[in-house]
């Protein structure tokens, strides 16, 4: 449980040192911090529209900043890096408080949430969103919201290519909360697919296309040997089939040639029997006659 408190409370430590430097340096146009715990100390990466009032004259106000940090927060040899931001205009924390700033200054909800979006739009973010929430126009709280372009609100997408600022107006009839998120220039999220011609795959990834042209030919040439095979197979399975079919054809034709014959033939022999099973009868009776005679 030990382990979990000290996350909980390094944590803690972190989020009251960010409110500490957006409230010093809101004149400078906070755009972001980043802290990192480093063999040497603590290392906080401040960003910011104007670095140079953040460093003061000779280094004065980044001096006292440090000694602020170690004092306060109890970071071990906290090393502040100021960097500028690029472009303001895409960066949501900045864009957040000059919408609140705008508010301040008596601008309607409807202008100064129309006039970000063109802003931030025009510097090239893929889309974004405004929400300005409290008592806009009356004693009851509502929200209004301004989106343009493309964004998302869930998701792995979130995580990767929004970045969300968070300000703070403070009017007469109270607070009001000013919400920014931008899409990045240049996000790409796992939709977006750009088929190109086989022409420029084959210039942008050349060894995909040149390993199966040798496949290919390799393919044709063991195609034209199997047929070739194929072909060698067929006519020596012809062959003895050819072979075979003649002797069958000779053999047919010697049998009726035989048939005949043998049906003459045997009519023939047919009448010889009768021949001699009627001179058999004739052979007996003479004997029964010359037994009747010698009897007499």
């Amino acid at each position: 449980m030990a382990s979990e408190r000290r996350f909980v409370a390094e944590n803690v430590r972190r989020v009251l040192l960010r409110e500490y430097l957006m409230k010093e340096v809101s004149r400078a146009g906070f755009g972001g911090l980043d802290i990192q715990r480093t063999p040497m100390g603590t290392r906080v990466v401040l960003t910011t529209e104007r670095p140079g009032l953040v460093i003061g004259r000779r280094g004065q106000t980044i001096k006292n900043l440090t000694s602020a940090i170690e004092n306060n927060f109890g970071f071990d040899n906290p090393q502040i890096e100021v960097q500028e931001v690029e472009d303001p205009n895409l960066n949501a924390q900045i864009m957040a408080e000059k919408l609140a700033f705008a508010l301040e200054r008596g601008w309607h909800f409807r202008r100064a949430g129309h006039s970000s979006v063109r802003r931030i739009m025009e510097s090239g973010a893929r889309g974004c969103q405004v929400v300005v929430s409290g008592k806009l126009t009356g004693q009851r709280h509502r929200c209004e919201k301004f989106k343009d372009g493309y964004i998302k609100f869930c998701g792995e997408p979130k995580l990767q290519f929004i970045d969300t600022g968070y300000a703070v107006a403070k009017l007469k009839q109270g607070v009001i909360g000013c919400t920014v998120e931008i899409m990045r220039p240049g996000s790409t999220l796992p939709s977006d697919i750009t088929v190109i011609s086989k022409t420029d795959a084959a210039e942008a990834l050349p060894e995909l296309f040149s390993a199966p042209a040798e496949d290919e030919e390799g393919t044709e040439d063991a195609s034209l040997d199997v047929d070739e095979a194929a072909a060698d197979a067929a006519i020596e399975a012809e062959e003895p089939a050819a072979e075979t079919a003649a002797e069958t054809a000779a053999e047919t034709a010697e049998e009726p040639a035989e048939g005949p014959d043998a049906a003459a033939e045997e009519p023939e022999e047919a009448p010889a029997e009768p021949s001699v099973k009627a001179e058999e009868p004739a052979e007996g009776s003479d004997e029964k006659a010359g037994q009747a005679e010698e009897d007499q």
